[in-house]
């Protein structure tokens, strides 16, 4: 018997905290503890204020995550069990969409139907060589569930997601870059040199500017309209603007200019 716990959470240098799915035996499947710790996992993360990004992956090398637990939900059958599943699973996946901080999907392997949903809520994914991400939900009979067909729709457009949930087509590394669907192969592992180089960037900007980014993002992802993105905008200026950080940075401009 499995003893460890679902989620392992592991706090790094510079505001990086890795979260992992803990269910390599079970492929990773997102049964509903499994999500609502994974949730927790995220929020928690997402206050702290010295967090500036999360890593979201899964223990193992085969799967990212491999969709929902079907032993857990054989049990849901009618509209009222569907629709509470649905409303359930949703809300953990709006923790990660809308964590105040940058969540980073290193696609460990593959991420199957409702894991795929899942790599979609974040905000950018990173491939490992032989990752694949399919919305295969119709293989199972169903659509997708968790709000990931409106996200696969915004982030790589209505034919290309009609193209990958109608022939339930698992998209590997190649496509997936060049469809913008992934942000990164990385073919030396987690803590490889490929990894490490797409997170650095991230990791010297501060959490204020950071937390400002992301809510301009969200709020975008969130369909708010135009003035209500500007005001978001504006005031996350206002917020970095007046901060200490921003004028050292401008000090050190302009003593550099003065040499």
């Amino acid at each position: 018997m499995n003893t460890e716990p679902d989620i392992l959470v592991d706090q790094r240098d510079s505001g990086l905290v890795w979260i992992t799915i803990n269910r390599a035996h079970k492929h990773n499947a997102l049964a509903r503890p499994v999500l609502d710790a994974l949730a927790d996992a995220v929020r928690t993360a997402g206050a702290a204020a010295a967090t500036r990004c999360i890593v979201l992956r899964g223990a193992g090398d085969k799967y990212f995550a491999a969709g929902g637990d079907l032993v857990d939900l054989a049990s849901v059958r009618t509209d009222d069990e569907i629709n509470a599943m649905a409303d359930h699973a949703r809300g953990a996946l709006d923790a990660v969409r809308e964590c105040p901080v940058p969540i980073v999907a290193y696609m460990n392997g593959d991420a199957l139907g409702g894991g795929s949903e899942l790599a979609v809520a974040c905000d950018m994914r990173v491939f490992a060589a032989h990752a694949r991400l399919g919305y295969i939900q119709g293989r199972m009979g169903i659509t997708s569930a968790w709000g990931g067909g409106a996200d696969l729709c915004a982030l790589v457009g209505p034919a290309r997601a009609m193209r990958m949930m109608g022939r339930a087509e698992m998209v590997n590394a190649a496509l997936a870059l060049a469809w913008g669907l992934a942000d990164l192969e990385a073919r030396d592992g987690p803590d490889g040199e490929d990894m490490t180089a797409f997170l650095k960037p991230l990791l010297l900007l501060s959490p204020l500017v950071l937390r400002g980014i992301k809510a301009q993002t969200s709020a975008w992802r969130a369909g708010q309209p135009l003035a209500p993105r500007r005001a978001v905008e504006r005031s996350h200026l206002l917020a970095t603007w007046a901060s200490a950080e921003h004028w050292a940075a401008v000090d050190r401009f302009l003593s550099k200019e003065k040499k």
